[in-house]
């Protein structure tokens, strides 16, 4: 994709600064989620450290959890889906944050909550702007547009599946 020009300066490459933090955030969320459903002993250790600190069921959660992270990890790397993603990250950290990492208090040295709330500033940022257009949302949004005069009446009158393509950006 070109950068396009407008008023004097090039705006790709705003956008062009989401793929290093989708991919930072996408990575993180992969690894995590993928922990957890790997193997059957490393989704019965998730199980049990979620019953141990009060979430029940916990290897049923534990695999949700897994599920979810691995969602919002490849959703963030394409660009697909991302404000989903972006919930699954805040719900998810937001979770670790209540349950294990907040009586530790803000260093990460000692157990806290320091990187979690990194994930979630991350995450937030992707919810408010959306993937940016160098991405499969906005791809998979110009392609239902149309190319030519299709294109500016689909922008004027958008038809269902180009809104809900929209309204998941």
């Amino acid at each position: 994709m070109a950068l396009v020009l407008g008023n004097g300066f090039v705006r790709g490459r705003k956008d062009a600064g989401f793929i290093p933090v989708r991919a930072a955030l996408g990575g993180t969320m992969i690894y995590h989620g993928l922990s957890k459903l790997k193997e059957e002993e490393n989704r019965q250790q998730a199980g049990q450290m979620f019953e141990q600190i009060g979430i029940r069921p916990g290897r049923p959660l534990a695999i949700a959890t897994g599920i979810a992270e691995v969602f919002a990890g490849v959703s963030a790397v394409l660009g697909f889906l991302t404000r989903p993603a972006a919930l699954a990250v805040l719900v998810t950290q937001a979770v670790a944050i209540a349950k294990v990492h907040g009586k530790k208090g803000f260093d990460i040295s000692k157990g806290g909550f320091e990187y979690n709330l990194a994930l979630m500033a991350i995450a937030t940022s992707l919810l408010l702007a959306g993937p940016g257009v160098f991405s499969l949302h906005e791809q998979l949004e110009r392609l239902v547009e149309g190319r030519g005069p299709k294109r500016i009446l689909r922008r004027a009158r958008p038809n269902a599946l180009l809104r809900a393509i929209k309204l998941v950006k």
